[in-house]
């Protein structure tokens, strides 16, 4: 029976690549790489503020998927004079390739397997993303060692496994809402829990573009969340905030070897 949660987001903090990605420079090769830029998403700005922002409750919290509410948004839009097959084609090798760059960084690879040998700990990846990231995200974390499953697919005969990935748009709420928290409290039966870590850029590592990394609503989304977790789980709540002050690699891995340590730290 597990004792202790341990909470991971993702994009920006086990994923800092997920948010490389979505930087101006990068953002802009890769509209022109699959295709989206021919179509009319032609710059970044175009890209958050006419595809990204406006579906991003539905995407987020619905099977629909990035591919299908991307190519829907594309066609009401921009009305380009190509197949629906094209718009798609394009859609899908720039999902395929964001989805596939959002590595979970391997310097948490040591961290992450000390978690998977504690038999008293539970780790959960909760995140808001589309619903294709949820089998990227458990196949990244299989490569790390750690066996991993969806909530959704956790069998009824299987108490609980000790990572699991709960994607909002697989429960069909955010993270900031207590049906989320309800579900995963409910689904790994995790009434014995004794105390809970979570590990979150709670916003502050996410693209500037985006509508969701606003940071006047960074802090609310935080005290929001550790709020949840108390009323929910009725348990202490430790926060680590994962936040990156640069952008070079010897800041993220010290970030994440800070991290890690505190994480050792809290277990004992």
């Amino acid at each position: 029976m597990f004792e202790k949660l341990v909470i991971f987001d993702y994009s920006g903090t086990l994923s800092p690549d997920a948010v490389r990605f979505a930087e101006d420079d990068n953002l802009s090769e890769e509209l022109d790489r699959s295709g989206l830029a021919g179509l009319g998403i032609t710059a970044p700005e175009i890209f958050w503020r006419e595809i990204v922002n406006p579906d991003w409750e539905e995407g987020s919290t619905t099977s629909i998927g990035y591919r299908e509410i991307m190519s829907k948004r594309i066609k009401e839009v921009f009305s380009p004079a190509v197949s629906d097959e094209e718009i798609r084609l394009c859609a899908s090798r720039f999902v395929d390739s964001y989805l596939g760059h959002s590595l979970v960084d391997s310097r948490w690879r040591p961290i992450l397997q000390k978690l998977n040998r504690e038999s008293s700990v539970i780790t959960v990846i909760a995140t808001d993303h589309y619903a294709e990231a949820t089998g990227y995200i458990v196949k990244f974390l299989k490569e790390m060692g750690a066996e991993t499953v969806s909530l959704g697919d956790i069998p009824g005969a299987i108490v609980s496994p000790e990572f699991v990935v709960a994607n909002s748009a697989d429960t069909g709420v955010h993270k900031v809402d207590p049906g989320f928290w309800e579900m995963v409290r409910t689904v790994l039966k995790l009434g014995a829990i004794q105390s809970i870590l979570i590990i979150d850029d709670f916003g502050f590592n996410e693209e500037a573009g985006d509508s969701y990394a606003d940071h006047q609503k960074v802090d609310n989304r935080k005290r929001k969340t550790i709020d949840l977790l108390k009323s929910v789980f009725n348990v202490p709540v430790c926060a680590i905030p994962f936040v990156l002050t640069g952008k070079d690699e010897k800041t993220c891995g010290d970030l994440i070897s800070q991290t890690s340590l505190k994480i050792e730290q809290w277990l004992k």
